[in-house]
């Protein structure tokens, strides 16, 4: 794709142009970037069966949507609520074979299906088509997939793009509707075709994960923040489909660098460590080399080896254990998006007609 092909992209999904590893955006802040309506939102909850917030908001969000059908009364939003992982929600299991949030990657949702292909693997397709399909103009405007951590990690955003301005967008709107909840936007800096999780369907998608709060249990307080959270995700929706412009300004960016595991030992992969007290529970806060970051099982303090001070997350998160990854670090800085309002309709005509002629080239 040419530099002004990823310019035009960037103007039609709400991305600034990508310069390398680097971003920067493609209009000044001051001038108002006109983006294309979402008519259509998902919210999806128990992606990871035994993480409940999710799971009893959709299933609250379901009664509250009957009730207006029973009233007949119009939305104008259409908003498809979701519970990802059935089967696994059952058993309050976060999967049942496989994490069915890595299961969204170009790769996996086209390719073959053998007989005995784990369940999630065609729950995986399943979600693709009634959300989807990914990287296709039918899929859903807007996908939010809500997520518990067991690591102190307040209210955070994760999405795969840095320049995504609806997603930073909404961010911002609660950090300024919710002043008394921690929050953050981390960003995985992964390709389309190799981003992995259900947000990744959407036209514009992320993870809202709050913490923390033990698997296979609900805890009102966070329940609370997510409820709240995503009301106010879907009143700014609403409000940018009516017109409203959003003024730019600035939103600090924690892109993931790197994984790092606990120490193990050589021939029986056991760990033989644990999160250091003085970091535990200290998510956010940044970590310097020679800082103490593991405590072996015999007393002993293992420091951070790293070369930059940077910023730990998901620390000690329990479903992480399985994958290797004691936490995650991450490097901070800041984005400017531009103000932004809703494409009149003569604009959209003239987007979707530019779309479908490049289409058929």
């Amino acid at each position: 794709m040419k530099a002004w092909e990823r310019v035009e992209e960037g103007k039609r999904q709400g991305r600034g142009k990508r310069k390398g590893r680097d971003r920067v955006d493609w209009m000044e802040v001051d001038e108002v970037v006109c983006l294309p309506r979402l008519p259509r939102v998902a919210v999806c909850g128990g992606t990871h069966g035994n993480e409940l917030s999710g799971v009893y908001l959709v299933r609250e969000l379901l009664k509250a949507e009957k009730k207006v059908m029973e009233k007949e009364e119009e939305e104008p939003l259409s908003v498809l609520m979701v519970l990802s992982n059935p089967r696994a929600m059952q058993q309050c299991r976060r999967y049942v074979d496989t994490d069915l949030n890595r299961c969204f990657t170009h790769a996996k949702l086209n390719g073959p299906i053998p007989d005995n292909a784990p369940y999630e693997i065609i729950r995986s397709r399943e979600l693709n088509a009634t959300l989807g399909p990914k990287g296709n103009p039918e899929a859903v405007d807007l996908v939010c997939d809500l997520h518990n951590t067991t690591a102190n990690m307040g209210l955070c955003f994760i999405a795969y793009s840095d320049c995504d301005w609806i997603c930073l967008h909404i961010f911002r709107h609660l950090q300024r509707q919710m002043p008394d909840v921690p929050m953050r936007y981390i960003h995985f800096d992964v390709s389309n075709k190799e981003s992995y999780s259900l947000d990744s369907v959407g036209k514009h998608g992320f993870a809202m994960e709050i913490g923390p709060q033990p698997h296979g249990v609900v805890r009102s307080n966070i329940y609370t923040a997510m409820k709240v959270g995503v009301q106010h995700m879907l009143d700014w929706v609403r409000i940018f489909n009516s017109g409203t412009i959003f003024e730019g300004g600035c939103v600090d960016v924690f892109t993931m660098i790197k994984h790092i595991d606990y120490p193990r030992d050589n021939e029986t992969r056991n760990i033989t460590a644990a999160i250091h007290p003085k970091v535990q529970d200290r998510d956010f806060c940044l970590l310097h080399p020679e800082d103490p970051l593991f405590q072996t099982f015999s007393g002993e303090t293992l420091r951070y080896k790293g070369n930059e001070p940077l910023y730990p997350f998901f620390i000690n998160e329990c479903a992480y254990y399985e994958k290797g990854i004691a936490l995650s670090l991450a490097r901070k800085r800041r984005v400017t998006i531009p103000a932004i309002r809703v494409q009149t309709e003569q604009q959209q005509r003239a987007n979707e007609q530019e779309f479908a002629s490049e289409e058929e080239e």
